[in-house]
């Protein structure tokens, strides 16, 4: 059973009399352990995409399903509690709380989804490089501290679904390897791992890459 399975997505957005295809019948199947590059230029509709496949913005037409079980055309609780249990994500617009300490927003996230250990919390930061941070406020973070921060919120509860876009956009080459080898190191252990990017050397990495470009995939 496929982990996540998108077909013939499509989103539109309006503005005055105009009309935007975001997506325009994108049909897509992530497996457990597959890691995954969605590529394309900006615009393109990768950071659209990403939020349809985590039910955090419902397509005007396809189906999105998790292990199985449909995700578009359900109430929000319900999508929500499906993310919950299955996804571990980092979109653009970030997911640190700026009132919870770096350790909190992890605790936080192991608390909703259920899984993963409080005492686990230090060997996560300093997998990312952030031993040190965890007492720290996310409006004390540089960028791509930042980021990698996020990451490892997403990486707390052991999601069985990653999503990431750019998460190695405002980090050094060294920094940026190690992201990669733990979005490796997550996929090994059995998840699907999609993340947006414009990296040669994190799409150099991927076992797959995807090209979407003006809302249609033209490569995978």
């Amino acid at each position: 059973m496929p982990a996540l399975e998108a077909t013939e997505l499509y989103r539109f957005f309006h503005s005055g009399d105009d009309e935007v295809v975001a997506l325009r019948g994108v049909a897509l199947t992530l497996d457990g352990g597959e890691f995954t590059a969605l590529k394309g230029p900006s615009g393109s509709g990768k950071s659209t995409l990403l939020a349809c496949l985590a039910g955090l913005d419902e397509p005007d037409g396809g189906m999105v399903s998790v292990l199985g079980e449909r995700m578009t055309r359900r109430p929000e609780p319900e999508r929500a509690r499906l993310r919950a249990r299955h996804f571990g994500m980092l979109m653009q617009s970030g997911n640190l709380f700026d009132h919870l300490t770096v350790r909190a927003n992890i605790r936080l996230q192991m608390e909703i989804s259920g899984y993963g250990r409080s005492d686990e919390i230090d060997g996560l930061l300093d997998s990312l490089g952030l031993d040190g941070l965890a007492g720290v406020l996310p409006a004390h973070l540089s960028g791509g501290e930042a980021a990698r921060a996020g990451l490892a919120v997403a990486l707390a509860a052991k999601p069985s679904i990653l999503l990431c876009d750019e998460p190695t956009a405002e980090v050094d080459a060294e920094t940026e390897q190690l992201v990669i080898d733990r979005l490796i190191e997550n996929c090994r252990s059995g998840a699907a791992v999609l993340v947006v990017t414009h990296s040669p050397a994190l799409a150099a990495q991927a076992d797959r890459i995807i090209d979407i470009r003006d809302g249609g995939i033209v490569d995978d």
